[in-house]
């Protein structure tokens, strides 16, 4: 009797093993094959998908950096170059939702090289009226041009003369053909990648399973290969409510509607913040930018990922990271309300033409007895720097009798009121262009440089893990559909608004406004830099404050679900070790429950 129970045991050793290894693996050849052709179309896939990223960034930022050029050379403020910013997101709305729905069982790879030709076309469209539009001109003295001679430039009439130097510049239809190269690999992949022989034993991972519930028939009729049109169309509002009836979703939805309106408000300004609050040129901005700031966020996507992959992180954990993320990216934008420079010393504006601090509402300003009778116009922006520090705002204004040179080389002469500050044994001279800004200003602006940079890789290292935490809260056939909606609301809501409103606050912080050649308010030409810089940061700031409380009640309701389902999971524990005892005690007499079983938490997947 003791010797058969230990044959009995030995039995069912041998029976638990065996078939499980018979059912679990294919021979090498074939599982080698497998893996290869898999691994290739998946490579394939990211790596078209990648350079069509690069193609629509490249684009996007492109127009961008243009934004303050767009400003200057249509004489437009900055709530205008908002609504044209945000109308780059309206063409996405008519059939992104459609899209996002009925691509996801349709051909998908098919679908992304239409939309790359289409937004080749788009940026095509963009580059068309660089070939219809002349040179820019712009208001200029006749002395500040081309004479080499003394002439008078509190005395003579304003004209206006192209600058030679201008050429048409052609046309950037690159920002385009980039674009058509990036869709054509995706017309060659088939509509479903080889899924791994590892994954094919189930359709969901044990982390998903405790935050979803489904049914299997449900899900069985969502991945049949070909449905009826109608019958997808009948599906689209049941989807929708069962898509919002998630909390989890609906949450993050709104705190990262919220962040977006910071980010986007924050990026599409940041030339312009640059530019108005340290002094620096719009090349020297966009240069800075492009070198140092989207490497940070490159590198922080990237790292959010690796962090998401290298430690296992559960959709818990990538709450925490993507809500820290912002916290602390935020606390550091707040240190930058301390990395401002004064306003720059311009006369009938921000300072007296004797010297004294003041701030002038309203343009009469400019008028002082030093160029009454030079009948100066008070429109003209033609920034000269005194020697006494001062900026004018025009060499008129500054009532200067002589000049010399040309271009950026012309120097003004006997400048009647910028002799009112100098000595009578001194020359009142005067140079083409404003003045610099304080001796504190370049290393204000050095330390908003590596402020900026950390902010940038700190936010988006919650880039990833926020789009995991997304994707792993809703329902595998609702991915598509729920990334589609995420991406309309995000644009809808984020994208058109944000550029349009922050520029209408930026514009209440001008302090001079251009007026454009056929009447009208222009574009502004110089701000307050202490109102712009509150308003600039303090907007931006407010908004990610309010996406960091919709953040913190996402992780609320993760932990309130997963406590639940932990609970669950231990009462059903101990139902379940019973039944597995009798099922060993007949477990030789019962060969057909001998399969090979997937246990979920072996791996962590999408």
């Amino acid at each position: 009797m003791e010797i058969s129970s230990k044959e009995n045991a030995q039995l069912f050793s041998n029976n638990t093993i065996l078939p499980v290894d018979r059912s679990s693996f294919k021979s090498e050849s074939s599982t080698s094959k497998e893996k290869q052709s898999c691994c290739g179309g998946i490579k394939i896939f990211l790596g078209a998908l990648s350079f069509v990223y690069f193609a629509k960034a490249l684009s996007g930022s492109y127009l961008k950096s243009t934004i303050t050029q767009i400003e200057r050379r249509f004489d437009i403020p900055s709530s205008l170059v908002g609504v044209i910013d945000g109308s780059f997101e309206i063409g996405n709305l008519l059939i992104i939702v459609f899209v996002s729905y009925f691509g996801a069982k349709l051909h998908r790879p098919r679908i992304i090289g239409a939309g790359c030709l289409i937004m080749s076309a788009g940026t095509f469209l963009i580059a068309m009226p660089q070939f219809f539009m002349g040179r820019y001109q712009y208001e200029r003295f006749p002395s500040t041009i081309n004479s080499t001679v003394s002439i008078s430039p509190c005395l003579q009439e304003k004209s206006q003369t192209p600058l030679s130097a201008l050429e048409k510049s052609q046309a950037k239809i690159n920002a385009g053909v980039i674009s058509v190269l990036a869709g054509i690999p995706f017309w060659f992949l088939p509509k479903h990648l080889p899924k791994p022989e590892s994954r094919k034993d189930s359709s969901t991972s044990s982390e998903q399973s405790k935050f979803i519930t489904q049914d299997n028939k449900e899900q069985q009729k969502s991945y049949q290969p070909q449905m009826k049109f109608a019958e997808m169309a009948k599906d689209f509002l049941p989807s929708l409510k069962n898509l919002f009836g998630n909390p989890v979703y609906s949450l993050y939805l709104c705190a990262s509607i919220l962040h977006f309106n910071s980010l986007i408000g924050m990026v599409t300004y940041k030339p312009k913040y640059i530019e108005q609050q340290y002094g620096q040129t719009s090349s020297k901005t966009n240069f800075v930018i492009g070198l140092i700031n989207i490497p940070a966020v490159a590198f922080g996507i990237f790292s959010g990922g690796l962090i998401m992959k290298k430690f296992r992180i559960n959709v818990l954990g990538a709450a925490k990271i993507s809500l820290g993320s912002s916290f602390f990216g935020y606390l550091l934008l707040l240190s930058l309300f301390a990395m401002g420079c004064e306003n720059s010393d311009i006369a009938g504006l921000t300072i007296s033409y004797h010297g004294t601090k003041q701030k002038v509402d309203n343009e009469q300003g400019l008028l002082s007895e030093c160029n009454l009778g030079c009948m100066c116009s008070q429109n003209d922006w033609d920034p000269i720097c005194g020697e006494n520090g001062i900026t004018y705002i025009s060499a008129c204004l500054a009532g200067c009798q002589a000049s010399n040179g040309s271009g950026k080389n012309t120097v003004f002469f006997n400048c009647s009121c910028v002799g009112i500050l100098e000595s009578p044994s001194r020359s009142s001279s005067a140079v083409m262009g404003p003045c610099q800004k304080g001796n504190e200003c370049p290393k204000m602006f050095l330390y908003f440089l590596v402020i900026s940079v950390i902010t940038s890789y700190t936010l988006s290292v919650g880039g990833t893990p926020g789009y995991i935490l997304l994707l792993r809260c809703i329902k595998p056939h609702l991915k598509s559909f729920a990334l589609g909606i995420y991406t309309l609301a995000v644009r809808v809501l984020a994208g058109i608004p944000a550029p349009v409103y922050f520029g209408v606050a930026i514009d209440t912080t001008c302090l001079k406004w251009g007026s454009k050649r056929c009447g009208g308010r222009g574009a502004c030409r110089l701000y307050d830099s202490s109102a712009l810089r509150y308003m600039y940061l303090g907007l931006t700031l407010v908004l990610g404050t309010v996406s960091i409380f919709f953040s913190i009640a996402v992780l609320w309701v993760l932990r309130k679900k997963s406590a639940l389902q932990d609970e669950t999971l231990s009462a059903n524990g101990e139902r379940d070790t019973c039944v597995t005892k009798s099922r060993k005690d007949n477990f030789v007499n019962s060969d057909h429950l001998i399969q090979t079983t997937y246990w979920p938490e072996k791996e962590t997947r999408l």
